[in-house]
């Protein structure tokens, strides 16, 4: 009988192991957010790990995995054809991407490791946002290695090749470009158009997976700037950019307010650890507050999620690396940021109440206000169940909850610092006019009034 049942467990062990992910993620019914296989809601909470395939080995990978799982993360960014001279400088196995580029003959032994890459992921139920190469591979400008292998026509090759090597991964997201906008009169637009194209031609119809552009930062639009009318384009993405103090919000109602209606997000903000809009010297690095304000901002504003960053891990920065940008500490050290750690909060905060039906409102806030950091913006079920108003510095303001259906209304605060909820303690709330102060106030003293 014993030798039985540790028969059966050593059957059951593995399948207990193996991630869960039934198929790629989706576009929700109301085309607003994300959706996994089984319709249940999908935040996207992702990380920047460009340099994840080019730059670590097996036991780095599995490190790394294992911490964002922990943290909550469910998608990691990363690139195929990497930026830091992705295509000449080999990853730790001494490998290249490609044996000749031209014909373009593939390197069996790079690919693997990133095919291991990606079912350790899915492994850990996260999804990889893969970018087949990044854009300096298309426009080289003054900040990439290059060099510029991509036309029209091998673009469209080589999305082919990969489109059919991961047609089957249940854990991938395609993301096309790559921190590079199409330049006028040029033919980049048409190259990334027709690597979509050759991923498409090679894609599993009972297997779908979403595609998005990854841009650098635009205003107002991102991705949808030039291919918003793309049937590929299923999602829009934006780059807000490494700055602290702008009002990202409305780079999101940008696009939440497009024709067709696709989900939106914000797929590089201001990374944790980096110099404030490059010039450390003058402006310092970010800090936690900023990147929390930024986040918050975009979610309230209709976003289907967020994407972190941090300065160090993005580029798999260590000691006898050569910096980009100054990093402060090595990768390993930095992905126990405070932010990183706080990043949670927000999807759990999100995913705590009915989630398809949840719209921006920024009639909510009746206070006139100036679009600085401490713009306090709201958002609620359509129905009228719940809303919640976002207090970056816990500066007071008049809000209007009329449009809320029950005469009876309870609140709570909750702390985007450490996910803790207490009730709301001041005067009671009516569905009209309230006038509201935050359990404390200031630079960092960022608060989430929550009302039923």
């Amino acid at each position: 009988m014993k030798r039985t049942f540790l028969f059966l467990l050593i059957l059951i062990v593995p399948s207990i192991l193996i991630g869960q992910i039934k198929g790629p993620i989706k576009v929700s019914e109301n085309q607003r957010f994300l959706a996994q296989s089984d319709d249940s809601p999908f935040f996207w909470m992702a990380d920047t790990a460009w340099e994840l395939f080019h730059r670590t080995n097996t036991e780095e990978a599995k490190y790394y995995l294992d911490i964002r799982k922990t943290q909550g993360f469910n998608v990691i960014q990363a690139v195929a054809l990497a930026e830091i001279d992705g295509l000449n400088d080999p990853n730790h196995y001494g490998e290249k991407p490609f044996e000749s580029i031209d014909p373009m003959k593939f390197n069996e032994k790079y690919w693997k490791y990133v095919d291991e890459v990606i079912s350790l992921a899915e492994e850990k139920e996260i999804h990889i946002a893969l970018l087949p190469t990044w854009g300096d591979k298309v426009f080289k400008n003054t900040w990439g290695e290059g060099p510029e292998i991509f036309n029209a026509e091998n673009a469209f090759k080589f999305g082919k090749w990969i489109g059919a090597r991961y047609a089957d991964r249940k854990n991938l997201i395609w993301v096309i470009g790559g921190d590079r906008n199409p330049r006028k009169d040029s033919d980049d637009a048409n190259i990334w158009n027709q690597m979509a194209a050759g991923i498409k031609s090679s894609s599993n119809p009972n297997n779908l997976i979403l595609m998005t552009f990854h841009p650098q930062p635009n205003r107002p639009g991102g991705s949808s700037t030039w291919f918003h009318q793309s049937e590929w384009l299923d999602f829009n993405l934006h780059q807000t950019g490494h700055c602290p103090n702008q009002p990202t919000y409305k780079i999101i109602d940008h696009d939440f307010r497009l024709n067709p209606t696709k989900p939106t997000l914000d797929g590089e903000p201001l990374y944790e650890d980096h110099p404030n809009c490059f010039n450390a010297k003058e402006l310092g690095y970010s800090n936690p507050d900023d990147i929390r304000r930024i986040m918050y901002w975009n979610v309230f504003a209709g976003g289907a999620g967020q994407t972190y960053g941090c300065h160090a891990v993005w580029q798999m920065y260590t000691l006898d690396r050569k910096p980009i940008n100054g990093p402060l500490k090595p990768w390993q050290v930095s992905l126990e940021l405070p932010m990183a750690n706080q990043v949670k909060h927000l999807k759990n905060l999100m995913l705590s109440k009915s989630y398809f039906s949840r719209i921006p409102d920024y009639e909510l806030v009746i206070t006139n206000q100036e679009d600085d950091e401490h713009f306090v913006i709201g958002t609620r079920d359509i129905e009228g169940s719940y809303a919640m108003i976002y207090f970056p510095t816990g500066k007071g303001v008049e809000v209007d909850f009329s449009k809320l259906k029950n005469p009876t209304l309870k609140a709570n605060w909750y702390d985007p610092r450490t996910g803790v909820s207490f009730p709301y303690s001041g005067s009671a709330l009516t569905r009209g006019k309230n006038k509201i102060s935050a359990p404390s106030s200031g630079k960092g003293q960022d608060w989430v009034l929550v009302v039923e």
